[in-house]
């Protein structure tokens, strides 16, 4: 899977994810610190890749909708966590991402679980 770590992420999780072999870029190594939360989110989807972020504000369905993305992946931990527990959701999405496919879908993560959101399909109405 393409993934992109946002410069909120502990970095020191990327080893990890290229062991499960998975194709990691960042944005602090793309020259793309601070930038504008949709600029960032373009880029992902003009890379094809899935979002890896702690900023709650991607998981707001009605602004980034998970359909016209590669995936986007919330991590919410408290204000000050340490690595042992980026290290736990970064294994909880390794095993997530075995399982499931995120294209197209919003996975928050939190204390070991993954809750997955799908966008809202237009219900079909029959004539």
């Amino acid at each position: 899977m393409k993934l992109k770590l946002d410069e909120n992420v502990d970095l020191r999780v990327v080893t990890f994810l290229r062991l499960a072999g998975h194709d990691v870029e960042t944005v602090p190594n793309q020259g793309l610190t601070s930038a504008p939360d949709v600029e960032l989110i373009n880029v992902c989807r003009q890379e094809e890749r899935c979002l890896v972020t702690a900023d709650r504000g991607f998981g707001n369905r009605m602004r980034f909708n998970p359909s016209e993305y590669a995936g986007i992946v919330v991590i919410r931990l408290t204000s000050r966590a340490n690595f042992t527990e980026w290290r736990e959701a970064i294994e909880t999405l390794i095993l997530g991402l075995e399982q499931a496919e995120v294209f197209g879908k919003l996975w928050i993560i939190r204390q070991g679980t993954i809750q997955e959101y799908q966008p809202t399909e237009p219900e079909e109405t029959e004539s």
